[in-house]
């Protein structure tokens, strides 16, 4: 899930330990031949270039990105992949986008619509939620790799909007067309990173406790473990505190 970085510091640390990347990899997979259909040439695809860069953060093989790129332009078979982005609430009425990628549309609809009433939350119409995030590049760095100062001076030099930090982490923000500015200028820099994608931010936060707090965490976990799921935005706000005690 994108748009939070509290919930992402949990999402990192599940990857780490359940080390699922065999789903990581199918979900960047999708990504790359989704965003070919647009062209194959990452120097001239900004959303292609994205793509290839989060699979080779997660060291997916060269061979891996070249055929998915194929897929998608169409010079191999198996590109038939439809994206569907759903809105709607999760428990305590917290917004909720979820993007999806592909290949049975009524399958995946049924699902998602399913999950959302199996796990206290509601599917809405298009547009009943988009309208309380903004679309942004987000690049995640720990928050123990650079101090704020110096992160600051390299990023908004560089183009970027803000910087936060949430759960001993920093989120870097920018305009999407200053993605690559400022991704490149972080890396230039020797600066690891936890995350670099164009998000869905949420404009304010939400603050869920007790069962809204735990619904809405097992709900978001179980959407991320769909097979068609690509990303979960959400702008619940829960604190840390909360958050310890669910996990015991």
């Amino acid at each position: 899930m994108s748009g939070h970085s509290k919930w992402a510091t949990i999402k990192h640390k599940k990857a780490a330990l359940d080390a699922k990347r065999g789903k990581v990899f199918t979900r960047l997979i999708k990504e790359i031949m989704i965003a070919a259909r647009a062209g194959g040439d990452p120097d001239s695809n900004a959303r292609l270039r994205t793509a290839i860069q989060a699979a080779k953060a997660v060291s997916m093989p060269q061979d891996n990105i070249k055929r998915a790129v194929m897929r998608g332009t169409g010079e191999l078979e198996g590109g038939q992949i439809e994206e569907i982005m759903f809105e709607g609430y999760g428990p305590g009425g917290a917004a909720v986008m979820v993007s999806c990628a592909t290949d049975n549309r009524n399958r995946t609809v049924s699902e998602i619509r399913h999950m959302f009433s199996k796990n206290g939350g509601n599917l809405g119409e298009v547009g009943s939620v988009a309208w309380m995030f903004e679309r942004k590049s987000q690049i995640v760095i720990d928050e123990e790799k650079i101090g704020e100062d110096e992160l600051m001076a390299i990023a908004l030099d560089a183009g970027a909007e803000d910087i936060r930090n949430d759960g001993g982490q920093w989120e870097v923000l920018s305009s999407p067309d200053m993605h690559d500015k400022v991704l490149e200028a972080i890396q230039k820099a020797g600066i690891p990173t936890l995350e670099a994608a164009i998000s869905m931010v949420p404009k304010n936060l939400v603050k869920l406790e007790g069962k809204n707090a735990s619904g809405m965490l097992k709900m978001t976990d179980a959407l991320e473990e769909h097979d068609d799921v690509q990303d979960v935005y959400s702008n619940f706000d829960i604190d840390e505190e909360e958050i310890d005690k669910l996990s015991k």
